[in-house]
């Protein structure tokens, strides 16, 4: 089911699901919030509706489910936000904390990106396209994301490639970065 209907109060979005991440800090400075930083992810690679995502943030991904987990359930990582196919949100991080999505990272020169921005997974790959529902839910939730944190706006929004390049990918190729900025409240981008 697709909710439009978002809020943010005490850096929670209501109207997501909500599971607890242990994998997040607090900021330097909570006032700093002003990047978003945009990620695709699914787990096994390439499949989709899995609760596996939930389980790798929630450090509870069993290495023996799949052989690809082996690699990957001892990372300590999270998201801020993760965007399904059909257009949920399930958020595991609030707002006002770190959460560990960016790595090594850099942002015109400022290092540790995770210090300063809200990461966004969606569920998804390098190699297909993203779903209507997706972009629907992602620029709602960013206009949310700029309304409460103003020092967010449409020049400081960008993929894992962008702020780790050679490192990651993602969001891919096939993300429609002009779909979705076009999409975005321009009264917000100021």
């Amino acid at each position: 089911m697709l909710i439009m209907d978002f809020e943010i109060r005490n850096h929670i979005l209501i109207g997501a699901k909500q599971k607890f991440s242990p994998n997040s800090s607090d900021r330097i400075d909570e006032n700093d919030i002003s990047l978003i930083i945009i990620h695709n992810i699914s787990l096994p690679p390439g499949e989709f509706g899995t609760e596996y995502i939930d389980q790798l943030f929630c450090n509870s991904l069993n290495p023996k489910y799949h052989p690809y987990f082996e690699k990957i359930s001892d990372l300590k990582v999270s998201t801020h936000l993760l965007i399904s196919r059909v257009g949920d949100v399930t958020q595991y991080v609030p707002l006002n904390k770190k959460a560990w999505h960016a790595g090594d990272s850099i942002f015109k020169g400022r290092e540790n990106c995770n210090e300063f921005s809200i990461g966004i997974e969606l569920e998804g790959t390098d190699y297909q396209a993203f779903t209507d529902s997706q972009y629907k839910t992602l620029i709602c939730v960013t206009n949310k994301l700029m309304e409460r944190y103003p020092k967010i706006n449409s020049d400081r929004i960008h993929g894992h490639s962008d702020v780790a390049p050679g490192r990651k990918t993602d969001p891919g190729p096939y993300f429609e970065w002009e779909r979705y900025l076009d999409g975005l409240d321009q009264s917000l981008n100021s």
